[in-house]
């Protein structure tokens, strides 16, 4: 199989992108491929990249929005690409119900040559995994639907805290603007930092964030109920600040230790100390957004005692720092 780097552009040729149009794509990433590698040249230069646009028939395709899009090629441009491009979409019922292609979307998919490189932006990782493409892979997907996506795929290894993944001729993204990083880190991969940079510059947007998907995920308050262990969740909930030994909460639920650190874990799918780092995490992440504490103080209030303990944390689990994080949230909060 040729490797990606074999099908890039040469001086005569640019490289071919093809992107799949779905009905019900949704066109923020149906546009982003195209905005992302058509700025990778000057008007006087030899373009780096050609993309052309294909939908499953050759015709018109409905959006998520309130219009169409006129297709101008359908699935046989796919024999000609060197890369080819899936956006995310919402109306491909087999797919995300059932984790199978529908006839024609195998038929298109079954037209790309070997040694093509795939690229799912959003759910559009939905089809690749469906197509076998991800088998056995590290791939992403949005951070809302990573439930559905293990369901249906769990031989795929799933990391839905990145922005992107990129496993040599297989490439996937988060959700909506994640696909910008993914693009990006494309032509950075083709053609090095300084080209990536420039497109990042003539399409105003970060070369790189820092990060990943956790820290968009929104914190949900849960709801720990009256039974099981749920007593120690609600006293810990209100409790954060506090020295919270496993005794301490065990005894909560009338429990020894090893059995309350078995039953926990059946109910939640985390250890009481994974557990209580996320909540202490997510409640640094409220107090980073609202108040005017300092870091320092935000850590002791949500019980990791110094500023250096809630960096290693929040790094562990958001990928980013307590800084970065209130400099992203704080104005949007």
């Amino acid at each position: 199989m040729d490797s990606p780097s074999s099908a890039l552009a040469s001086a005569a040729r640019p490289h071919e992108v093809a992107v799949l149009a779905l009905p019900g794509v949704v066109a923020f990433e149906l546009a982003t491929p195209s905005r992302i590698f058509e700025s990778a040249h000057e008007p006087d230069t030899a373009p780096r990249y050609r993309v052309r646009t294909c939908s499953l028939d050759g015709g018109p395709v409905e959006t998520g929005s309130d219009f169409r899009v006129q297709v101008d090629h359908g699935p046989e441009l796919l024999t000609e690409a060197d890369t080819v491009v899936v956006p995310a979409s919402f109306e491909l019922g087999p797919v995300f119900a059932e984790g199978r292609l529908t006839p024609e979307l195998e038929h298109a998919l079954g037209l790309v040559r070997p040694g093509t490189r795939m690229v799912s932006i959003c759910t559009g990782s939905f089809v690749l995994a469906a197509a076998g493409l991800l088998d056995g892979r590290r791939a992403t997907t949005h951070w809302r639907y990573t439930e559905s996506f293990r369901r249906l795929f769990p031989q795929v290894l799933l990391d839905p805290d990145v922005l992107f993944t990129d496993d040599g001729d297989v490439l996937t993204s988060g959700g909506v603007a994640a696909g910008l990083d993914l693009c990006l880190h494309i032509v950075r991969r083709d053609h090095g930092a300084a080209v990536a940079n420039h497109v990042a510059r003539r399409c105003v947007v970060a070369p790189w964030r820092e990060g990943g998907q956790a820290q968009y995920v929104e914190a949900a308050v849960p709801e720990p109920g009256t039974s099981g262990t749920s007593p120690a969740r609600a006293y810990a909930l209100e409790h954060l600040a506090e020295d919270l030994t496993l005794g301490l909460l065990a005894e909560r639920c009338g429990m020894s230790v090893r059995t309350f650190t078995r039953r926990f874990r059946e109910e939640t799918g985390q250890s009481p100390v994974q557990w209580l780092v996320v909540q202490r995490v997510h409640r640094a992440r409220r107090l980073l957004e609202q108040g005017e504490l300092t870091v320092d103080r935000i850590a002791h209030e949500v019980g990791f005692g110094s500023a250096a303990g809630l960096r290693q944390h929040m790094h562990s689990v958001l990928g980013v720092s307590p800084t970065t994080y209130r400099r992203t949230f704080r104005a949007v909060g």
